[in-house]
């Protein structure tokens, strides 16, 4: 999971924001509390760590690995194992709730993340 901030884009002209990670679901990769930067509206590849909104409660937003493309939208995945709150549960996630490309995580542990 995530959550918004304050520090998201700026009156929607930039195309970056800052988002809180919440959970398990994307460790070792990304722990609870980290905060990490979004490109908002960049290209998705296989392997990338996007931010979406969750399919089924669109006023949460959730970070996870962009598996593979499938019809439709995002086969996304955690990368923790033990965590199945990705596409194994809520299925396809359709191309308008995938809202960015996670850049890097600035805190607390500066780090670049790249696609696997």
């Amino acid at each position: 999971m995530a959550e918004e901030t304050e520090r998201g884009p700026v009156g929607g002209l930039l195309p970056f924001g800052v988002i809180d990670v919440a959970g398990p679901s994307m460790r070792p990769t990304l722990r609870d509390g980290d905060q990490v930067v979004v490109r908002y509206g960049a290209r998705i590849r296989p392997g990338a760590v996007v931010v979406v909104r969750h399919p089924l409660r669109q006023d949460l937003l959730v970070v996870k690995r962009a598996a593979e493309r499938r019809r439709g939208g995002w086969w996304l995945l955690s990368d923790n194992p033990l965590v199945t709150t990705d596409s194994r549960e809520f299925g396809v996630v359709p191309d308008d709730l995938v809202l960015g490309r996670v850049l890097l995580r600035y805190w607390p542990r500066p780090r670049v993340l790249g696609s696997r």
